[in-house]
């Protein structure tokens, strides 16, 4: 009796699990392989006996791997993105950042036209020149700082509104994104100039 248990129960350790699918479902379609079969069919080596396939298959592995991380961070994929950039409110600061035209944004490639034209043609511009040169760039400093501070505010009432809250952080995040270049920024822009937000 004991025996005839045992019988019976040896050929489901071995099958797998198609073949016990297709058991169940009454249709068998090849006789079940041996146990060792299967485990031999499974065995890799530790290591491999062509090392140099080896490397170049293992560089290409990483280099996929790098390349998929890179377009997950480009695109935003919330399991690619570093921690500072994580969260719905950090995304919809990104967003918010984003769908805006500010004068922060041309801030960097102004200051170096003016260092550019200041240092460069100084002996044309004379001391008149190279003063009215520098109030010029204060003058845009100041606008840029004005600039942010609305952002600011902006980007703080709608957090507000739509979270009920602001994370630390989020404020200084959003508003000094604005200051990078758009095709500079990381994540990439999901949204377009102009874009209204819920």
């Amino acid at each position: 009796m004991f025996g005839l248990k045992k019988q019976n129960a040896m050929p489901e350790a071995d099958e797998s699990v198609e073949e016990t699918q297709a058991r169940l479902n009454g249709a068998k379609s090849a006789p079940t392989p041996r146990r060792k079969d299967q485990v031999a069919a499974r065995q890799r080596p530790l290591i491999a006996s062509d090392r140099t396939q080896a490397k170049a298959n293992d560089r290409q592995r990483r280099a996929e791997q790098q390349d998929r991380i890179r377009r997950g961070m480009a695109t935003g994929e919330e399991q690619f993105l570093l921690p500072r950039d994580r969260g719905p409110q950090r995304r919809f600061a990104r967003n918010f950042a984003d769908a805006r035209t500010c004068i922060a944004e041309f801030f960097f490639p102004i200051i170096i036209l003016f260092f550019i034209v200041s240092i460069g043609l100084s002996p044309l511009l004379g001391y008149q020149g190279q003063l009215a040169t520098t109030f010029s760039m204060y003058g845009v400093l100041l606008l840029v700082a004005i600039d942010m501070f609305f952002t600011w505010r902006a980007l703080k009432k709608r957090l507000l509104t739509k979270f009920d809250s602001v994370e630390r952080g989020v404020l200084w995040y959003g508003t000094f994104r604005t200051l990078q270049l758009r095709f500079m920024r990381q994540p990439k822009p999901q949204v377009k100039r102009g874009t209204k937000l819920e």
